[in-house]
């Protein structure tokens, strides 16, 4: 195992984010934005392409409002590095944050690659939405530097984070944390490790009923979401929300929390399954509950 790193929970060195899609590329580019040295690693180098560009462009968008100053938008940059190789992404890492897709095999299996390459006080961390903590630190031989650090979709616009700690994450790893969280000037929450935590146990069941009132016909989509905007000043409406997110990642979701908990209303509805077997899976494939080709 690598030596100790020098760290201190406000100034945590370099950040290695895993897995450079959606959620991966949003999290490196907060990182770097708050000054954090960060290193982005995708075995598929077309996909290392991909999540710079996307970056590049965020950051363009920002300068364009007056949000971002093309100072920061250029130091940024500089601070991301990018490796198709896991030695080289994790070396000298103090935080790892894995962002791979939403399946516990495939984290657990990189959680086993990666805890032998870095240092016995790195803080590691899984932007899960849903999965168990606990669960996936039963391959660790350190679960208490473990746990899970739940962004949202846009990352670099969405202000909350979930801390969400298993029975046997430790103290100072909450606390660590907490600091780079609220460092990324976002707003975190602590949650205890529980099927799909506070937010998407939450958003998954209002997601559900709204699919189940289209299926059976109460209203559009538009008009359903519309009533969520305007009666309960929801910023963006259950079906809409899912198609951002992705029907096929809202379907797994579901099947988790219906397992897990027993709970009728996380049965995912037909309406789901079959357009998720269609291939609508929202703005990702063009069509979902809306119409995202223009």
């Amino acid at each position: 195992m690598a030596r100790d790193s020098t760290s201190s929970p406000s100034h945590p060195g370099t950040v290695a984010v895993l897995g450079a899609g959606t959620m991966g590329h949003g999290i490196a580019q907060v990182m770097a934005q708050a000054q954090h040295r960060v290193t982005l690693y995708d075995p598929d180098r077309t996909a290392l392409t991909r999540a710079l560009e996307a970056i590049e462009g965020n950051l363009a968008k920002g300068v364009e409002l007056g949000k971002v100053a093309p100072e920061e938008r250029d130091e940024t940059l500089a601070r991301i590095h990018t490796f198709p190789n896991l030695d080289q992404g994790v070396e000298g890492a103090t935080v790892v944050v894995e962002a791979i897709p939403e399946r516990a095999d495939l984290k657990k299996a990189l959680f086993r690659q990666v805890e032998p390459l870095i240092a016995s006080d790195t803080l590691l961390a899984s932007n899960t939405s849903s999965l168990s903590i606990q669960e996936l630190a039963l391959i660790l031989d350190e679960p208490g530097r473990f746990l899970g650090l739940h962004f949202f979709n846009p990352v670099h616009i969405m202000k909350l984070v979930e801390i969400v700690h298993g029975p046997e994450t430790d103290r100072e790893a909450v606390d660590r944390a907490l600091a780079l969280v609220e460092g990324m000037g976002k707003e975190p929450i602590v949650v205890k490790d529980s099927p799909g935590f506070a937010s998407s146990r939450l958003g998954v069941a209002l997601g559900l009923e709204a699919i189940r009132m289209v299926e059976e016909g109460v209203a559009s989509a538009r008009d359903i979401d519309r009533a969520m905007e305007l009666g309960y000043r929801h910023p963006m409406g259950p079906l809409r929300l899912t198609d951002l997110i992705g029907l096929d990642v809202r379907l797994e979701i579901a099947e988790y929390l219906h397992r897990s908990l027993g709970q009728d209303h996380f049965d995912p509805p037909e309406l789901l399954r079959r357009m998720v077997d269609e291939g609508k899976l929202g703005q990702k494939a063009g069509q979902g509950f809306y119409s995202w080709e223009d």
